[in-house]
């Protein structure tokens, strides 16, 4: 990751967020080498909490590397270059991609093992063997409607089809942030075509809602979320899986890296989570696809694997 760091095309690896990104995992990988080898109990406790504040300080790796890439946008449109030659370049993605997804499993190996030395009842590290994804949708459904109601003075209401009873083996935290982000964009979608221009609100009085369903098939759990928002057009969606890509205004070049570290709640416009959505959700093995229609509106499937199967897709 170093090696590659130090590599970007564009001027990437020059950007100090990079720079400090970098020195991070330096100071990682140096720490790691010099803990000794571990043979008894207080040096397995001396691993763990050395892993404790590798994990705290790569907390922000995710938007320091987004405030960098939102950096070189700015500078190609205000060049003579494309403005979409960033977003275009099979570089820039496949470096983003390898290196998130390296993240999740890096992130996954180190809280299992933190994890595990704080056993709960139904998990297994991290792991939690009784995951009911309709309590998660829940809970993901009041979290970005929370955030909606905030930013719009109303939130549409969000109608959940699916088994109670339904259980799988996942990691709660990682379901939920996939949720959490497909609901949001539901919301916003929904919020900005229906309550702001008070388009198909008068006679029932409301929005049309968001739509969750949780199906179980013989290999997948699929959760399909969908609004009526008033869809992506055709030509944009070839843009919906790129980084930074976003049709709502970015906070990001109004953030310095101290405000990284407390980012407010916004609805949109980081442009990361649709893309590491399917990021989490291919690192067990699933998957997430995106259908629209432009006019009416957009349904996200999100496919979760029950085999357990598949193996870790790190490059």
């Amino acid at each position: 990751r170093v090696m590659e760091l130090e590599g970007l095309p564009f001027g990437l690896s020059a950007k100090p967020q990079v720079i400090k990104v970098r020195d991070w995992y330096v100071e990682s990988f140096r720490e790691l080498r010099e803990l000794p080898l571990v043979e008894s109990l207080d040096q397995e406790k001396n691993f763990t909490h050395l892993l404790g504040r590798i994990k705290q300080r790569h907390d922000f790796v995710v938007p320091m590397v987004a405030l960098a890439v939102a950096s070189l946008k700015e500078d190609f449109q205000s060049s003579q270059h494309s403005s979409t030659l960033w977003l275009e370049s099979p570089d820039i993605q496949g470096f983003l991609d390898r290196f998130y997804m390296s993240r999740i499993g890096i992130r996954t190996l180190i809280g299992q093992h933190l994890a595990l030395h704080e056993p709960q009842d139904t998990n297994i590290g991290l792991i939690d063997t009784e995951v009911s994804p309709l309590a998660v949708a829940e809970q993901a459904v009041d979290d970005a409607r929370h955030i909606c109601l905030r930013q719009y003075g109303a939130a549409p209401e969000v109608q959940l089809y699916g088994d109670a009873d339904l259980r799988c083996a996942y990691v709660p935290e990682h379901l939920h942030h996939m949720l959490f982000e497909l609901v949001k964009n539901s919301l916003r979608a929904v919020a900005e075509r229906h309550i702001e221009t008070d388009d198909d609100v008068t006679d029932e009085g409301d929005p049309p809602p968001v739509k969750i369903v949780i199906a179980e098939g013989n290999e997948d759990i699929t959760i399909k979320v969908s609004d009526e928002g008033g869809g992506i057009r055709r030509s944009g969606m070839s843009k919906i899986w790129t980084y930074l890509y976003t049709t709502a205004t970015s906070p990001l070049l109004n953030m310095s890296e101290d405000d990284i570290q407390n980012p407010p709640a916004v609805l949109a416009g980081y442009g990361y989570g649709l893309p590491l959505c399917r990021l989490y959700a291919r690192y067990f093995g699933g998957d997430l696809q995106v259908m629209s229609m432009e006019g009416y509106g957009t349904d996200a499937y999100l496919h979760l694997s029950k085999l357990g199967t598949s193996e870790e897709p790190l490059p």
